[in-house]
């Protein structure tokens, strides 16, 4: 786990050591939104490094492992909307697409009912990446939490949900309306 004090600082570098520990503990009291800020962000990059790492056996690029995973949970989606929840540029989007395309993960299809539509759904060979995804993600996932036990594991699981839910109202708030919230 990564803590505040890793987190280089030329500010923590410049100050003379601290005198007083009571003194220490209200600062670091007053700071806590800020160290918790620091940790979210830094767990979420190093998580995303050890995914990366994680995935090269399958070599796909994380765009495109997101792109697969998204629609291993809502297979179909009309492309323009997957840009939009991925908060990918329309054109973007299509590149991706067409090199999963290419490789035989997706297809895309004429929608049943405008034809100029299209939706994106994953091939069998798509269905299998995910599930060698899943595999390997679950192995990650393993390490990552290793020394909590299960209690501590559903405790952080609700916690983090807690958190992502009072985000998500946040974003809904404040009228920022795109991205993946699932």
């Amino acid at each position: 786990m990564i803590d505040d004090e890793s987190t280089p600082s030329p500010v923590r570098a410049a100050k003379p050591p601290r005198k007083s520990t009571k003194k220490a503990a209200v600062s670091d009291e007053n700071n806590w939104d800020q160290r918790l800020g620091f940790l979210m962000h830094d767990v979420s990059r190093l998580r995303r490094m050890v995914f990366d790492n994680f995935m090269k056996p399958l070599a796909l690029t994380r765009s495109q492992w997101w792109v697969l995973a998204y629609l291993s949970r809502h297979d179909g989606m009309i492309q323009s909307d997957l840009a939009s929840v991925l908060e990918l540029g329309k054109a973007s989007l299509g590149g991706l697409i067409d090199r999963l395309e290419e490789s035989k993960f997706i297809e895309r299809r004429p929608d049943a009912y405008d034809r100029r539509v299209k939706r994106v759904y994953l091939t069998s060979s798509g269905v299998q990446t995910v599930k060698e995804m899943r595999v390997l993600s679950h192995e990650m996932s393993e390490q990552i939490l290793e020394g909590l036990d299960q209690q501590q594991r559903q405790q952080l699981t609700d916690m983090l949900t807690q958190v992502k839910r009072n985000l998500l109202a946040i974003k809904v708030d404040s009228g920022a309306d795109s991205g993946a919230d699932d």
